[in-house]
């Protein structure tokens, strides 16, 4: 909004207002956004800690649970709107209300929370424990995602919505042909020619499978104290990076990487998530004074997923979000571990102490904050990993 208004002013006044050239470039408008999201959060942290209070929306604890969480029952949870009020008014502040990639990520990372939102309230408020049916909640997850994995199949390549409806209406009226530029391809990081053709239908059910893993990744890694928003806000601004390469003409001839017209403005809006989320942190930080609860997680996940897949980084995603991957991957191996044990010996067993893993390690004697710290440890080396993919190929 406000890179609209002084390009106007400049128009009026160009030589009085010559200092508003400065909004112009990107980096300087991601630099105001995070700085934007982080004071939103924390002046606007205490009210809203306030208001949930009064709403008496406390976290549930689960009795068989770590019995050192037990003394977190009642602290507010839905925390997560603070982040997305943060990220909201920042990057609609400071980003190109033209480009239409931020304009997906803040459909997906919004639709999501608004999912979360749901399934927070009917546990917290109308005291379900189930929440929001694991059906229920996946059908609007795929929906969303589905919706962004169509829009971006054919927006890789173009820079207008016209251009992408009218591709999307040849595609159809063609026989679903499969064919995409190969800006659209699987790249395979630490390699310089190496990348595989996804075709239209192999893009879309990638697109959906990053974009909702990622989401009920971070939700699962939400578990402790300050555990899943340092991540979060490492690994989208990590991300922040490639949407600024990969949206540069000569960055990305030079580092070998498709350039993709617009993806440069998400750098803002990684900006304001990596704002807002410091500032969430300041508040969820040992003891947390409040959670993020699903509405954040879900909506946060699915925002990293989908820049992943616009800078066409979702092996990258993979590798620096490994924290994320690995709790997911604890939760189903314990589940599926558990049915088949139960069906072939009439018992369950268990490969963890307790799922997601971070519970395990706890059950092993490590305490919540080391538990924490040292996830975060684990992820900023990731991250370093991920960013030296830029380079060595």
């Amino acid at each position: 909004m406000l890179l609209t208004l002084s390009q106007w002013l400049l128009t009026l006044f160009p030589e009085q207002l010559g200092f508003l050239r400065v909004f112009q470039y990107l980096t300087f408008r991601a630099v105001l956004a995070a700085m934007t999201a982080l004071l939103i959060g924390l002046a606007l942290g205490p009210w809203v800690i306030r208001r949930l209070t009064e709403m008496k929306i406390g976290q549930p604890i689960r009795e068989y649970g770590v019995q050192t969480h037990l003394g977190k029952r009642g602290t507010p949870t839905m925390g997560g709107v603070l982040v997305l009020l943060g990220i909201a008014v920042s990057t609609l502040l400071w980003f190109d209300w033209s480009n239409r990639f931020v304009w997906v990520v803040m459909i997906v990372t919004f639709g999501f929370g608004a999912v979360g939102w749901v399934d927070d309230y009917r546990k917290v408020v109308r005291k379900d424990p189930e929440g929001m049916r694991s059906r229920e909640k996946f059908f609007w997850q795929t929906l969303i995602g589905l919706f962004a994995a169509i829009y971006l199949a054919f927006s890789v390549s173009e820079t207008s919505n016209l251009r992408v409806v009218e591709l999307f209406l040849r595609w159809v009226t063609s026989g679903f042909s499969n064919d995409l530029p190969p800006k659209a391809d699987l790249i395979v990081p630490f390699f310089k020619t190496v990348s595989y053709p996804l075709g239209v239908f192999g893009f879309m059910a990638l697109t959906w499978f990053v974009i909702v893993g990622a989401s009920n990744a971070v939700n699962f890694t939400d578990g402790l104290d300050g555990l899943a928003i340092m991540p979060v806000v490492l690994v989208g601004s990590a991300l922040g990076v490639f949407a600024y390469v990969t949206g540069n003409s000569v960055f990305s001839r030079y580092l070998l990487l498709p350039y993709i017209p617009g993806a440069g403005e998400l750098l803002v809006f990684c900006a304001a998530l990596a704002g807002a989320g410091l500032a969430f942190l300041w508040f969820n930080a040992n003891p947390a004074q409040v959670f993020m609860g699903d509405v954040g997680a879900l909506a946060l996940g699915g925002a990293l997923g989908t820049i992943a897949v616009i800078t066409r980084q979702e092996i990258v995603l993979g590798i620096m979000g490994g924290v994320f991957v690995a709790e997911a991957l604890s939760v189903m191996t314990q589940v599926a571990w558990f049915k088949y044990t139960k069906k072939r010996y009439g018992e369950g067993r268990r490969i963890f102490l307790m799922a997601p893993l971070h519970h395990h390690y706890e059950k092993k004697g490590w305490t919540e904050s080391q538990v924490v710290v040292r996830f975060w440890i684990i992820t900023m080396l990731l991250c370093l990993v991920g960013l030296a993919s830029l380079k060595l190929r």
